[in-house]
């Protein structure tokens, strides 16, 4: 929870806030493993959101049973990340978020964003632009 989501949540979170519907959302990443929990976002990834005007003041944490029952949608990177939430959900009583591949909504059809943290400043780049494709067309699909 330190590249990819940390940027699809701050791009989500500026969308919503420049259309004003803010208030109707509750936006937050998590990762499905504990490795970085508490951690600050890749630096690449802040340098990245940075270069298009957007801060963000996360801090890595691993998803709860509780997020299974309070948020409508999990939207997630990629297969592995599916299947292991899926997995997780499984073990929640009363699951209402809905687990899907955020990529699922990208106009392009690039259903996978891939992990850019062995890659360099145009991977994170790449994840940024389908973070912007794939949220602006959840956002139109979802209200």
């Amino acid at each position: 929870n330190i590249c990819r989501s940390p940027i699809a949540e701050a791009v989500f979170r500026k969308l919503v806030t420049d259309e004003k519907v803010e208030n109707k959302w509750m936006t937050d990443s998590a990762a499905v493993s504990d490795w970085n929990v508490g951690r600050s976002p890749d630096a690449r990834a802040l340098s990245c959101l940075r270069n298009h005007g957007i801060e963000t003041a996360h801090k890595a944490r691993q998803v709860t049973k509780d997020d299974f029952q309070t948020f409508d949608y999990i939207l997630c990177m990629d297969e592995s990340n599916l299947r292991d939430l899926k997995r997780k959900s499984n073990q929640v009583k009363d699951c209402k978020a809905k687990i899907e591949l955020l990529g699922a909504y990208d106009p392009q059809k690039q259903l996978i964003i891939e992990d850019p943290y062995y890659g360099n400043e145009k991977d994170f780049e790449t994840v940024y632009e389908q973070c912007v494709r794939c949220c602006k067309a959840f956002l139109e699909k979802s209200h």
